[in-house]
Order: structure tokens, then C-alpha cells, then sequence
């Protein structure tokens, strides 16, 4: 989801419109193709149904009944509070300029918004509406920090979980999507290229070449390194994966870990819930080219194949190693696929994808298994064995499944009007501090956060409370009533 900011969003390079108009280079007004919009209409709704229901009810059917409704509540409430974030500043200090680190607030309340912006894609003078811009950015918001929930669920507060998930998404979400995926567009790039290309003076070439480096320079650090994240594999799964496992070693153990079964309660609702995701994810995945052309094409096959072979990867790996092939590993495969290709989904040929899920269902197995038993900590639903781990697997594949040679598309250079020279190094590195300031920024970042929280209003139910279930003593509801 290499996202970039609207058209017109205020880029620092007024002097650039001027040599244009001055040239004589201007481009064709972008327009908004009708058949795109409609794309990424489906789309929106497509990431919203992973969230509400599926997120919710995968994550439900694997907790005890007395949690159930628990579960429910918490990714509801992150839905709700982060798109109401997302619209007053979030998409502001996202996707405009300001710094490479975090954006501005010329968005803020949606500041200059209208029926009639635009948005850009990945091509040349084709946008979308920037509300349906807006309305896909903000289900990546919501679904990010709902995947947390999943490491701390049956022992934390809901009073904490309220006052986290803001502060999450304001001081680590924003500013991880703003250096991954905010770039000036292509249309700010052509602009300026043509620009260059119409100078005739000295002078006029040297300015016009200041001018094209400044909107090269317009990105996120992240993006300014050269690390490709097609669909949020650094910006969603190791971002919510890491912050998971900080709040579950913050939180502690639920009672009686180790010692007591804590077995799901309904696998049929996790299967459901596993379904939808897969289904929404189409939406997540495909959705990110913005466009309906070959690539979302390419997303949606690399979807399909990388998350069918890590869903029969990890069954039949733990068939070799348990005895018995569980329906809950078929699932947890699923979602380890689903999250590796997330990232590689518009760069990766089908073939790199189908290795990249057998690959990943393994990995992600041992983690959840063997790393998990062997430090002890109780991540209750794996969010970092599947999200943390797989979206790793996923970031330094793509770097390597983005080779011309492998099957990859290789990366579009918009300088120069083709795809660029691969350079499996130079990317791998790119990648590699991609992963690692995802891990420092969210894995301290949360750290920091979760104190905050656990000083202001405790972060942790009473034993008591715990034992009767977040259902009752949090909600004074119950999911069932047999």
C-alpha cells in the first residue's frame, strides 16, 4: 500500500508550478477515473469487513465464552475512536508534508477537502476522489491497532484499552504510515521531470533541477531509503505485532497460564471470522494499487496463493510434529499467509508468492510454539508470532520477490519513465531498516505508552474480575445465555 499523498496537498514547491507555467510543460489535468473510484469504494468496505466482523470474530471464537463479548467491545471501540481520530488529524499528519518523520496539519478537520479533490494513484494523470482516499487510509488505521488486542485479551482493562489505542495510533501508527508510504505522487514527479526536460538556460535548468529534487525529497524516511511496502507489512502487522507483545509482557500472564486449559471456545467462530479475513483482505491487498489494472490483478492472485500454501505449510508441519492436523493451524496459517504477502502483493510474482506462504506457515509455527513455550509469555492470541514474525517473513521477502528475474515487477522509476535497475543488496538493506526502525519505534514507543496508561488508570483487571470474566465485571453483559 505504497500510498501517496493527495494531488494538491501542499507540497513545498510552488517554485516548481511556476517554471512549469513559465515552460509551457504542463501536464493534462489528472482526472478521476470513474472505474477506479468504484475499485476502491468496494475496497474500503472490503478492510472494514476484516475488522467488523472478522477480525472480531476470530479473534472471539479463540478466547474463553466469559471473554467473548470482551473481545468484541475492544475491537469495536478501536474502530470507532480511530476513525473519528483519522478525519480530525490523523490523515493530516499522515499524508502532507512536513518532515520525514511526521506530517502537518493543513489537513486537520479535513481543512480543504471537497467532493471534487483528488487523490493520486500510481499512474500519471489518473486520480480518485480524495474522500474515497481518505475512507481506505482510515480502515488501515482501525484494523492496525484492533490486531493488538489480541496479545493482552482476557486480562485488560477496558478503561486502559480506551486510553491506549489514541495515544497508540497518534504517537506510533501516524508517524510509521507517514514514513513508509507518504511520497509526493507521480503526478508532482512528472511535473517536475517535464519541467527539467523544457528548460533551456543554465539557470533555468538549475532551477528547475532544485525543484525536481525537492519533491524527490518530499517522502518519508522510510521511503526516501528505498524500502517498498506494497500493502502494510511494516506498517500494520510488525507495528501491531510488536506493540502486542510489549503490552502482553507489561500486563503479565492471565491467571493460571501454564497450569490451566485455555482452550478456544468456538473454532466455528474463529473459522468465520478467519473466512471474512481472507475475504476482506482481497480489498486490503488488491485495493492498495488504487487502481483497477493489472496490478490489483497481481495483488489479488499473490493473495490467493501465498495464503492457501501457508494455511496447508503450517497444517501439515504441525500434522509431522503433533500427530493430528488441527483445523486452528489450517486458520493460523491462513492469517500468517495473508500478512506476509501483504506486503510483497503488488511486487512479488505468483510463484515467489506460493514459496513466500510455504515459508512463512513454518516459521511462524515455530514461533508460536517453540519460541513461545520457551520464554514463556502469554501472547493470547499470537499476535506476535503471527503478525510480528510473518510481517517480517513478508518485508525482507519482498525485497527479494520484487527481482525482474524471480518474477517480481521490479520497481518503477518515475524519473526516467521505466522500471529500474534491482539491486538485490541495496534493497535488502532498504528493507532491513524498514523492519528495524518499525521495531524500535513501535516496540519502544508502546513500551513507553503502556506505563503511561498503567500510571494514569492500571492497566490490569483483579484476579477476581479476571477469573469472572472481562464480560461481566467490564461490561456487565454476557455473549451468551444458556
Amino acid at each position: 500500500m505504497s500510498f501517496k499523498i493527495p494531488y494538491r496537498a501542499g507540497f513545498t514547491v510552488a517554485l516548481l508550478a511556476a517554471m512549469v507555467a513559465a515552460t509551457s510543460a504542463f501536464a493534462d489535468e489528472p482526472t478521476v477515473n470513474k472505474g477506479d473510484n468504484a475499485w476502491m469504494l468496494v475496497s474500503t468496505v472490503l478492510v472494514l469487513l476484516m475488522t467488523i466482523p472478522g477480525l472480531a470474530l476470530f479473534y472471539g471464537g479463540l478466547v474463553r465464552s466469559k471473554n467473548m463479548l470482551s473481545v468484541l467491545a475492544h475491537v469495536f471501540y478501536t474502530v470507532c475512536i480511530v476513525t473519528l481520530l483519522w478525519v480530525l488529524y490523523g490523515y493530516s499528519v499522515t499524508f502532507t508534508g512536513g518532515s520525514p518523520y511526521i506530517g502537518g496539519f493543513s489537513k486537520a478537520f479535513m481543512a480543504g477537502v471537497t467532493v471534487d479533490s483528488k487523490a493520486a494513484t500510481f499512474s500519471v494523470g489518473a486520480n480518485i476522489s480524495e474522500l474515497v482516499y481518505i475512507c481506505f487510509q482510515m480502515t488501515f488505521a482501525a484494523i492496525t491497532p484492533a490486531l493488538i488486542v489480541g496479545a493482552f485479551a482476557e486480562r485488560m482493562k477496558f478503561a486502559a484499552l480506551a486510553l491506549f489505542i489514541p495515544l497508540w495510533v497518534t504517537f506510533i501508527y501516524f508517524p510509521i504510515a507517514h514514513m513508509v508510504w507518504y511520497w509526493a505522487g507521480p503526478d508532482a514527479i512528472d511535473a517536475a521531470v517535464k519541467a527539467l526536460a523544457a528548460a533551456t538556460t543554465d539557470d533555468a535548468k538549475k532551477t528547475a533541477q532544485e525543484a525536481l529534487d525537492g519533491v524527490m525529497a518530499d517522502a518519508g524516511q522510510v521511503f526516501l531509503w528505498g524500502a517498498i511496502d506494497f500493502a502494510g507489512g511494516t506498517v500494520v502487522h510488525i507495528n501491531a505485532g510488536i506493540a502486542g507483545l510489549m503490552g502482553a509482557l507489561l500486563v503479565g500472564k492471565r491467571s493460571g497460564f501454564g497450569k490451566e486449559l485455555m482452550p478456544p471456545h468456538s473454532l466455528v467462530m474463529t473459522m468465520i471470522g478467519a473466512s471474512l479475513l481472507w475475504v476482506g483482505w482481497f480489498g486490503f491487498n488488491a485495493g492498495s494499487n488504487l487502481e483497477a489494472t493489472g496490478v490489483a490483478a497481481l495483488a489479488m492472485i499473490n493473495t490467493f496463493v501465498a495464503t492457501a500454501a501457508a494455511a496447508l505449510s503450517w497444517m501439515f508441519a504441525e500434522w509431522i510434529v503433533k500427530g493430528k492436523p488441527s483445523l486452528l493451524g489450517a486458520l493460523s496459517g491462513c492469517v500468517a499467509g495473508l500478512v506476509a504477502v501483504t506486503p510483497a502483493a503488488g511486487f512479488s510474482g505468483p510463484m515467489g508468492a506460493i514459496v513466500l506462504g510455504l515459508i512463512v506457515g513454518v516459521v511462524c509455527l515455530f514461533f508460536c510454539s517453540t519460541i513461545k513455550t520457551m520464554f514463556g509469555y502469554d501472547d493470547s492470541l499470537d499476535v506476535f508470532g503471527v503478525h510480528c514474525i510473518g510481517g517480517i517473513v513478508g518485508a525482507i521477502g519482498t525485497g527479494i520477490l520484487v527481482n525482474p528475474a524471480l518474477g517480481g515487477t521490479g520497481i518503477f522509476d518515475y524519473t526516467v519513465g521505466k522500471v529500474a535497475d534491482y539491486d538485490m543488496v541495496t534493497q535488502l538493506i532498504a528493507q532491513g531498516k524498514a523492519v528495524g526502525t518499525t521495531l524500535v519505534w513501535s516496540g519502544v514507543g508502546s513500551l513507553i505508552l503502556y506505563k503511561i496508561v498503567d500510571i494514569i488508570v492500571g492497566l490490569r483487571v483483579t484476579v477476581d474480575k479476571e477469573r469472572e470474566g472481562l464480560d461481566i465485571t467490564d461490561h456487565g453483559e454476557r455473549a451468551y445465555h444458556m
